[in-house]
Parts: structure tokens; sequence; C-alpha cells
């Protein structure tokens, strides 16, 4: 089934495409709440199926939708993502089967057409009764899960002197997605003092705002490292690690770039993982804590010029790195399988172009540049594939997102819902 996504927004902005909160038919596990699923690492340990009929795995729905380039939050029977309306950008709840539209707010202006395309490319956070967004100019916003209704909004740019201007961020508009950690949703984008910024979840209310870094488009990742909980963010001077609870950074490991920046950090037991295009390559570092409390972060290895995920970030599995590796090389760049601890390159496979992938069931879900789909096993061994197909057009730069039963994957001209639930 094909909805003209685009011919209904208007219709649901006006609340004519009414919605109910239905309850989750699975667990918290099998939903994707946020950026790269449940643990914003990218990986689902939900079975997916991978015997694809010849012509394809079956379609939910598709949908055409405006230009975007974010991904998809899944909780229960619905998807939230941002998309484009008129010259604004708005989040969408939308039935995961059905395709049904449930609602849509408006959330502010977002980018107009530029070298990189045009909308929002940031992706909602699902938690429970409410949905965050962080939009193409740092506003950040809090709705009601059930029908989109505002609760409380921040505008970074405004309130805490949001950096509008730095390279990248002016070229493209912000791509970080807002971070749920307890009770704060966290985002980089404040000026001098303030780059790192913790809110109340429930209130809007700011809890705390640290230091001075130039941002990217990086997602910050939490992780637990040594038994201590903490967010580590990539800025344009490297990997910034701070405690939630108050701010404080507890390590830092250099790693300068001067044009934007996208992919984010990638945490491997004690091992931090962070890439940028544009020549400046990889790296990794050990971080590690001393009797006193401490920490440090040692650098393992470090690649100028190689390794460099230009927007996609990898996924680790059982040791090893697996991610689209390239910089400028939207048709060309290569699946690669990276040795985690030394940077050794096991196998190049074949391209799939500047797009994205994700790992389910210990499988990797690759998504071309121009919406091609393939499922490949996550091995050191060489590349295997185990299925493929091609159902969207388009440029497709967003990471699909697969929760109970449905992967997500779009482009910057539709969506398509796959019914990929393990037989």
């Amino acid at each position: 089934m094909r909805i003209d996504f685009a011919k209904l927004m208007k219709r649901t902005l006006l609340g004519l495409v009414p919605g109910c909160w239905l309850a989750a038919a699975t667990g918290f596990a099998a939903d994707w709440p946020q950026y790269r699923g449940p643990l914003g690492d990218g990986i689902s340990h939900e079975a997916i199926r991978t015997n694809w009929p010849a012509e394809g795995p079956k379609v939910w729905w598709r949908a055409s939708v405006q230009d975007a380039f974010g991904s998809f939050a899944i909780q229960g029977d619905r998807a939230f993502f941002l998309s484009t309306t008129n010259d604004s950008e708005a989040c969408f709840a939308l039935g995961l089967k059905s395709g049904q539209p449930l609602w849509a707010t408006e959330l502010g202006r977002t980018i107009g057409q530029s070298s990189g395309g045009t909308g929002p490319r940031s992706t909602p956070v699902a938690d429970g009764e409410r949905i965050y967004t962080y939009g193409t100019y740092l506003q950040l916003s809090c709705l009601k899960a059930a029908d989109g209704s505002k609760l409380w909004q921040q505008d970074v740019a405004r309130d805490f002197a949001g950096q509008l201007n730095t390279q990248g961020i002016s070229n493209y508009g912000n791509a970080a997605s807002p971070l749920v950690e307890g009770g704060l949703v966290l985002v980089p984008g404040g000026g001098d003092g303030k780059c790192f910024l913790a809110f109340d979840k429930l209130t809007g209310k700011p809890v705390w705002q640290r230091e001075t870094e130039p941002i990217t488009h990086a997602t910050p990742v939490a992780a637990t490292i040594a038994g201590v909980r903490q967010i580590i963010f990539l800025t344009k001077n490297g990997l910034v690690s701070l405690e939630p609870l108050h701010g404080e950074v507890l390590w830092r490991f250099a790693f300068p770039s001067r044009r934007p920046v996208a992919a984010s950090p990638v945490v491997g037991g004690d091992l931090v993982y962070c890439s940028a295009g544009y020549g400046v390559g990889a790296a990794v570092c050990r971080v590690e804590r001393n009797a006193a409390g401490a920490f440090t972060a040692r650098e393992l290895w470090r690649t100028p010029g190689a390794n460099m995920n230009h927007f996609s970030t990898p996924v680790i599995h059982d040791g090893y790195l697996y991610g689209l590796y390239g910089t400028m090389m939207t048709d060309t760049a290569p699946l690669e399988c990276v040795e985690l601890a030394t940077g050794k390159r096991m196998w190049s496979g074949p391209p799939f172009g500047e797009g994205e992938l994700i790992l389910v069931d210990g499988k990797l879900v690759v998504q071309g540049s121009h919406g091609e789909l393939a499922i490949v096993q996550a091995s050191a061994e060489g590349y295997h594939e185990l299925a493929r197909a091609h159902v969207i057009g388009g440029r497709a730069w967003g990471f699909p997102a697969f929760g109970n039963g449905v992967l997500l994957h779009r482009s910057n001209k539709e969506i398509a819902a796959l019914d990929l639930a393990a037989l």
C-alpha cells in the first residue's frame, strides 16, 4: 500500500486524522526508541527474517515524504520521525504496520536548499508518554506521545548562545539527536561555558551546562566504563566524557577536525572509537580508571586519512567494526570490517555508497545510499550476503530502524515499512 504522506500532512496538522494511544504488544527490548536503537549502539537483539522471497520482503506500506535525513523512533505500534512541511520541520506519528498518520506537530523552521539537501536531520526519542526532538536550529522540544501536543520547549540557539555559526552547523543545520539518560535529556549546542546541556526531562528546566567546545553533527552516546555511567560527546576537538548527574568532565581524548563531523562515537567495553571524514581518519582510545577514581584515555591506534566514516556510524560485533568507509564517495564507499583493537582491515566488500547500517540478531542490515537494502553476515572471515532488495529510491542517508518485527527505512523522497519479523 502506498500512502501519499505529503498530501496528508495538512490534514494531519489540522487534526483531521485522529489517532489513539494503543498499548505496546511487545516489551521495551523489541522497541527502537531512539537514534541507533535501544542503547544507541545500532544494535537490536530481536530476531529478523533473512529468507526473503525473490521479489523481496513483504512491504507493509510505502509513503511519499518531503526532504529529511533523520531516522525513526519505534515504540509499541507507533513510529515517530521528523520531516518537512512548508518551511517548517515537524514531528510525525504514524501506525507502525498501517502507516496511518496519527498526528503531526510543527516545531520551527528548518534548513532550505543546500548542497546536502533540505529538511531536518535528527531523530526523535520515544520515552514512554513523551517524545523529545532536537531541531535544525537547536530547538529542543518535548511532545505528548498520545497526541503530539507540546509539553515544553527550550530554544538553545536563543537562550544558550547556540552555535549556529559553527562550521558545518551553519551549512546544514543540526543533525545531533537528543539523548535521554535517567531523568535528564542531554544535547550539545550551547555557547561558551554551556556547550553540553542537561534539562529535566519532565519540566524542561535546565539542570546543568558545561564546557566550551565547537560542536559537530554527532549524537552523544551513553556508556558504562569501569563501572561509571558517562555521556560521550564528539566535538571538533575530540571526545569529551561527562558524568550525567552533574556534568563533570571525566576524561578527554584529542581528535581534532576542522570540517563537518557526523559519525557518533562507538563504545566497545573500555575502547572508544571515533572517526571523521575529509582526511581526518579514525582512532581508538582505551579508557582506564586508577585507584583514586580518575580516568584517562590512552590512544591505541590512529589512522590519519584512513578508516574514515563520513556520516555513517559503524557497529561493533565480536570485537570488530563494521561500517561504510570513505569520504565524498556517494556511490562507491564500501562495506568494510576493521578490528577494533588494532585498526586492521579484515576485508573490504562491495560498495553501498554513503548509506547506513545497523546490526540485528548478529546480522548487518545495510542500506545503500540509493535505497538498496542487504542483509550481510557479521563475520570477520569475509563478506557473505544473505538477502538483498531495492524498495525505495532517492537519497537514503538516514539510518534504518528495526523494532517489533518492522524495518523502517527512508530516503529524501519516501519511506517503506518492511515485514521482517522472524517466522
